[in-house]
């Protein structure tokens, strides 16, 4: 009996960590915000922690001070002025996106972010141009690791799950990508990532751009199944 031959079709992207090292203008902004309304200090690891909701999401959760309304346009105004300072654009990032998209892949983010922060972080880094969807915090009711932003992506690029692969740089990410029965890739090719080992483990890993870039079309394109 011959076996089917899966073509991958879309490839979805998670976004801090994964498309954009956007990790430290979030560190810096919400460290300014607890600092300035809590009086208190939080380091990477306690904001890390927080991830899971959107940012305004975060904020709402773990800030004592009610003042969420004022908390949360800090934590923009911060994010938007140090942003240019804080993330490089990233060529090799910018190739991977060109090359799949003149090779017809849909292309999609599922991201904790909401869409305020995510639209600034696209416009710097010149990344409109790329997707097909996009899929943010402020789109569903359940944050990642529940598999409702993969699954809202999946449908309006009308795609089946074993048609997609999602890459993301969290437990969070690989977790919400198996629930939806998507191929995983784990990624470490940023300078700062969420997670350095990761305890769901994704069907592959790569610490290397160019390496995914190389292999995509050899190891993901055509996945035979009995």
């Amino acid at each position: 009996m011959e076996k089917d031959v899966i073509v991958i079709k879309a490839v979805i992207f998670d976004f801090d960590g994964t498309l954009a090292d956007t990790l430290p203008v979030c560190f810096v902004a919400f460290e300014s915000v607890f600092r300035q309304f809590d009086n208190r200090e939080v380091n990477s690891e306690e904001i890390k922690a927080m991830f899971g909701p959107s940012e305004t999401g975060i904020i709402r959760e773990n800030l004592n001070n009610n003042n969420y309304d004022e908390a949360i346009e800090l934590y923009y105004e911060i994010y938007r002025d140090r942003h240019e300072n804080l993330v490089q654009n990233n060529e090799d990032i910018n190739t991977l996106l060109r090359r799949l998209k003149a090779n017809g892949y849909k292309l999609g983010i599922v991201t904790g972010k909401a869409r305020r922060s995510l639209d600034i972080s696209l416009d710097y880094l010149g990344l409109n141009e790329f997707f097909d969807v996009i899929i943010t915090g402020d789109d569903v009711e359940f944050p990642k690791p529940h598999p409702e932003g993969i699954y809202k992506a999946l449908e309006f690029l009308d795609v089946l799950p074993n048609e997609a692969v999602f890459l993301g740089d969290s437990d969070a990410d690989i977790l919400a990508g198996k629930k939806a029965n998507v191929l995983t890739v784990g990624v470490q090719w940023l300078p700062n990532y969420q997670t350095a080992e990761f305890n769901v483990q994704p069907d592959e890993v790569y610490r290397s751009i160019n390496d995914f870039i190389s292999s995509f079309s050899k190891r993901l394109s055509g996945v035979k199944v009995d």
